[in-house]
């Protein structure tokens, strides 16, 4: 009887296409080894720039000294407690007092109210409606005023 011979493992690719499977293999290897380079080239020189904006101060603009007091002067004024104030205002306000302005004093902690009132009692009466304010504290009368020509009562 002649041999048999049975080879289950027989090869029946190319021996090309491992060959060509290598080459693509290489090339891509080679292709993402230079990106890698430009990625890290490009990465050292923004950190570069980036240390160079750091290191350097930028020139800062002078400022005159009246505009910085003026700007100082309008923040403290905003920063007053202005809801309480007209909150106090229009809880003591009567038909008989007009407000005629506002003249806040941050530095000092005052605030000068003018108006004009019919008599000198209404303007009695409304400075002690004030005085009675949880928000304000001291509240005089500094002046009063009889217009010539009105008739008072």
């Amino acid at each position: 009887m002649k041999k048999l011979r049975i080879d289950f493992a027989a090869r029946r690719t190319s021996p090309w296409v491992g060959r060509v499977l290598l080459a693509l293999a290489a090339t891509f290897w080679g292709h993402m080894a230079l990106s890698y380079m430009d990625v890290r080239s490009a990465l050292q020189a923004n950190e570069a720039r980036l240390a160079q904006s750091q290191a350097r101060p930028a020139p800062l603009k002078t400022v005159p000294p009246e505009e910085l007091a003026d700007v100082r002067a309008t923040v403290e004024r905003l920063g007053m407690p202005w809801s309480t104030l007209f909150g106090a205002l229009e809880a003591a306000a009567t038909d008989q007092v007009a407000l005629l302005g506002i003249e806040p004093d941050p530095k000092a902690g005052t605030v000068l109210i003018s108006g004009d009132s019919k008599d000198y009692l209404a303007a009695l009466t409304y400075v002690l409606n004030l005085s009675r304010a949880d928000a304000l504290t001291q509240v005089q009368l500094v002046r009063h005023e009889a217009k010539a020509g009105e008739p008072e009562g």
